[in-house]
């Protein structure tokens, strides 16, 4: 373990952003934050660097295994943000800044040399170039590369691909990995990008108005519902379908429906496609969609199928053995998606 979250509030003002009462991370692994804005990452992220102190409760960090020293985090912990937010210098005056501060000057140039080709910048190329002179993926890299010279214990990363290109995201994601595997690097990730979740991370986390709300994987119903029966709310997708479940607590709660419990099956080519979601019959509803992608999830070894309901997007567990049946399932099949209506976990 090298991190213990114990009984924490963070407040903004009055408002309480973040409630864990209890939370461990675990050394050299890759942990993934998961959740729509709003929801604490980036808060969780700040307090874990040690950037602000929470409102109430403790965050341990231990350096090394069952000793704790906070005092040792801001030399071993860094956060990289979606913005880079560079100094007025030189990439190598970027590169070497955190070296300097703590005192550590020996062969400047060839380090920062060094971290710039784990980025994909070659040296000879940047090292000079003033921070004007960058694109927005070339900045994020170059501040990436500010990070990894430090050889950090833990780096956290914020939605630090949202914004870059497509090769600089890659190179960004290549360069976080191999700290990972050749420092032993433990890593937390907020992102958007599920799917490259999904296929790195050990674990996941799914944070909701501030709170835990599971794994990650978790298929995420957002309100209005409309009541329509004795503890029936309904809700309108966006491609007219109409899902009916029990126990909401009021109208603007939002559904929780775990991927395991959700069952894919084909629909058949005879049968219609715009037909609505079916209410609660037998305790089980249906939703029609297409199967995007299938993507296999290094944390359980499982297969994650993402169907598409309307701009929807349902995350499905397959068994790994589904994929060698005689029907197998694959990208731009039209699917069911099927659930017991009574697992729905509701959250407000």
């Amino acid at each position: 373990m090298i991190y213990l979250v114990e009984g924490l509030r963070h407040r903004y003002g009055t408002q309480t952003v973040l409630r864990l009462d209890r939370l461990t991370i675990e050394r050299h692994k890759i942990v993934g934050l998961i959740g729509p804005n709003g929801s604490g990452k980036s808060t969780l992220l700040r307090l874990l660097a040690f950037v602000e102190p929470p409102s109430r409760g403790r965050i341990v960090y231990y350096p090394e295994e069952g000793n704790a020293g906070n005092e040792d985090a801001r030399f071993q912990v860094t956060l990289l943000g979606q913005e880079p937010y560079l100094l007025k210098r030189t990439v190598l005056a970027n590169v070497a800044y955190g070296l300097k501060v703590r005192g550590d000057t020996e062969s400047l140039e060839k380090r920062a040399a060094e971290a710039l080709e784990w980025v994909g910048l070659p040296p000879r190329a940047f090292l000079r170039r003033r921070w004007f002179e960058l694109s927005g993926g070339e900045a994020q890299r170059v501040a990436l590369a500010a990070r990894l010279v430090l050889r950090p214990k833990v780096l956290l990363l914020d939605e630090p691909t949202a914004s870059v290109d497509m090769e600089s995201a890659q190179r960004i994601r290549e360069a976080a990995l191999r700290a990972q595997r050749e420092w032993g690097t433990t890593i937390v990730v907020a992102s958007h990008d599920r799917h490259w979740l999904f296929e790195v991370c050990d674990g996941m986390l799914h944070l909701l108005k501030g709170r835990l709300a599971g794994t990650g994987a978790e298929n995420i119903i957002l309100g209005p519902w409309r009541q329509c029966g004795q503890d029936l709310w309904a809700k309108r997708l966006e491609d007219g379908q109409e899902l009916v479940l029990p126990g909401a607590p009021g109208p603007n709660a939002m559904a929780l429906i775990p991927p395991d419990r959700l069952a894919l099956e084909h629909v058949l080519e005879d049968s219609s496609d715009s037909s609505p979601a079916s209410a609660p019959y037998d305790g089980a509803c249906r939703i029609a969609g297409t199967l995007l992608r299938l993507t296999l999830e290094r944390a359980g070894g499982h297969i994650l199928a993402t169907v598409a309901v309307g701009r929807s997007l349902f995350t499905a567990t397959l068994p790994p053995s589904r994929g060698l049946r005689p029907a197998p399932f694959y990208p731009g099949q039209r699917v069911e998606l099927i659930f017991p209506a009574h697992d729905v976990a509701w959250f407000s």
